[in-house]
């Protein structure tokens, strides 16, 4: 028996789905609740949920979650999806006021420093502050998803609404983004390299695809590296399990 209890969640941002066995698709959540503490909530078949359930980024919910069994990273948790509530959204108002409280409980000035963190603790999420970063555009090795994650988008699942049945099946994104950063630290000017999994980033290269066709990839790089250039931009790092 799940051992669930109750918890008020901002949620920060969500990843692309993936398919899944059991769910059809999943996606992986990030949020704090109101003690400050960073949670990861996984599986969400977030495009199949009922609409009252569809939360934003930046919107605060009510939700039973708990410990998982197969995943013994501290911020992660299990989330029963009929039990979330919708609350109420934290606004963009003087600067990001209210949502840089909560990201500074968890910003570190570098992935080292995070990475150290990990080591010593366990900790495997944190905002990191990159001073220079360019986005690296690679073909994905297998562009379309297999025979075996085809069947899993289309599988019938026990309690599936009419809804659900007739959703286009998920879309893969043929391509892989990374950004390649720079990051300040004692010893100087530290290098990295790390793949984007944000759903916004997938959904932003479909809306290219669709108004710009050929000319998609200037628009998708205006927009995540000169816009967020002109940005006080931080990342959000997840270790995998």
């Amino acid at each position: 028996m799940q051992n669930y209890h109750v918890e008020e969640l901002l949620v920060l941002t969500k990843t692309y789905p993936v398919p899944s066995r059991k769910y059809r698709e999943t996606s992986c959540v990030a949020a704090i609740n109101r003690n400050g503490d960073l949670r990861r909530l996984y599986p969400i078949p977030y495009r199949l949920l009922d609409g009252e359930h569809q939360f934003k980024r930046w919107e605060w919910i009510r939700a039973r979650i708990c410990r998982p069994n197969n995943d013994h990273r501290p911020e992660s948790y299990r989330i029963d999806v009929d039990s979330i509530e919708r609350l109420s959204r934290v606004g963009t108002e003087a600067a990001w006021a209210e949502r840089y409280q909560w990201i500074k409980l968890h910003q570190y000035n570098n992935f080292n420093a995070l990475e150290n963190r990990r080591q010593y603790d366990g900790i495997t999420l944190g905002f990191i502050k990159p001073t220079r970063f360019s986005l690296i555009i690679e073909k994905a090795r297998y562009p379309e998803w297999t025979d075996e994650e085809k069947v899993k988008l289309i599988q019938d699942g026990l309690f599936d609404s009419p809804e659900v049945i007739s959703r286009v099946p998920l879309k893969k994104v043929p391509f892989d983004f990374y950004y390649q950063y720079e990051c300040q630290t004692e010893g100087g000017v530290d290098q990295h390299r790390h793949k984007i999994t944000d759903w916004e980033v997938g959904a932003l290269f479909w809306n290219c695809i669709t108004k710009y066709d050929g000319q998609w990839e200037s628009y998708f790089r205006k927009k995540l590296e000169k816009e967020f250039a002109e940005k006080d931009l931080m990342f959000l790092m997840c270790m995998i399990h």
